[in-house]
């Protein structure tokens, strides 16, 4: 949403946006209410929603937070939230290119660099099933799509 109305802005300087133009407002504010809701909703599960992602993930794998003799789940911990929180507000505000071309490419060049990328698939696909218990099927709908741009291509 941020960015297409930096976009609109520049693109309609001086003149009136074009019925065409201003289509992505009447769409984003079709979803509005179902975005707010999500994002409240996980926004106050949060803490509940970690601990679950991190039980089944380590269910899935114990050894997964460990590195040799050291333990990573408070950096995985950190990690998890920072990227359920960067796609909420994507979420809310509708904003995936930001999310795309900011956020997510500058992780995943450091997911690569530590070769965590088992980690963060893991990761994200517990979230994504964890996540859609605290959504609707409507909210789901939104987003899950915005979820999926974090999984890593081979």
């Amino acid at each position: 949403m941020l960015s297409k109305l930096t976009r609109l802005s520049a693109t309609t300087d001086g003149r009136y946006a074009t019925a065409a133009e201003l289509q992505f407002l009447k769409d984003y504010f079709k979803t509005f209410n179902l975005r707010l809701n999500a994002y409240k909703k996980i926004q106050a599960a949060e803490a509940e929603i970690l601990r679950k992602v991190q039980a089944k993930v380590l269910s899935i794998d114990p050894n997964l937070f460990r590195s040799g003799s050291e333990d990573a789940t408070a950096k995985w911990r950190l990690d998890t939230v920072r990227v359920l929180r960067y796609t909420s507000a994507a979420l809310l505000t509708n904003d995936v290119e930001r999310l795309r071309n900011g956020f997510i490419l500058w992780f995943h060049t450091i997911l690569r660099a530590l070769e965590a990328d088992h980690s963060a698939e893991i990761t994200y696909k517990v979230m994504l099933d964890v996540i859609n218990q605290y959504l609707t099927s409507e909210e789901a709908a939104i987003f899950s799509p915005i979820w999926e741009l974090h999984r890593l291509k081979k």
